[in-house]
């Protein structure tokens, strides 16, 4: 891959994100997968999809029945991946507090993403924190992307100044 800075060294235990392959892959995940949201736990779960992309830190999907109820509120507005198709997005609202399309959702996905029709991913720095395995999720820098950066992958990462082209 020209053009990419080198690959961070990977130790025991850690995976590399210069080795997620593009197009992305779909890995199913039973890490516990939290999200807090004014200071409550608003999604948890055992069973989870990681999206590993090239570069990126993974993207967790939960199932939307891991939200708790009225967490979730269908907000304004969709985008286009050109390797998971069209998404739609929620605000996560508990009590008095917004996280304005905090979460998205592919309602039909393309192939090979199919078990994420209806799954729900979280940007990490729009809410209090989440968590995998007990572990402070690090947002993926950038505010565009929405990886889940833990001490269990190694980048560096897209997201950035100067990594538009990696």
């Amino acid at each position: 891959m020209a053009g990419h800075p080198a690959p961070d060294p990977v130790g025991p235990g850690q995976e590399s994100v210069w080795d997620y392959p593009r197009p992305p892959s779909l890995v199913e995940s039973a890490e516990l997968v939290e999200v807090v949201l004014d200071g409550v736990t608003v999604a948890r779960t055992s069973r989870s999809w990681r999206v590993l992309e090239t570069s990126h830190p993974p993207t967790y999907y939960l199932p939307k029945e891991s939200f708790s109820e009225g967490v979730l509120r269908p907000a304004p507005g969709s985008s286009y991946c050109e390797w998971k198709g069209v998404a739609a997005y929620f605000d996560l609202v508990t009590g008095d507090v917004v996280a304005s399309r905090a979460g998205w959702t592919y309602p039909e996905p393309t192939r090979g993403f199919e078990p994420l029709a209806g799954a729900v991913a979280v940007m990490p720095s729009a809410v209090d924190r989440c968590l995998v395995d007990g572990e402070v999720v690090r947002p993926q820098v950038g505010g565009f992307y929405g990886g889940w950066i833990t001490d269990r992958v190694v980048g560096p990462f897209k997201g950035g100044p100067g990594s538009a082209w990696w």
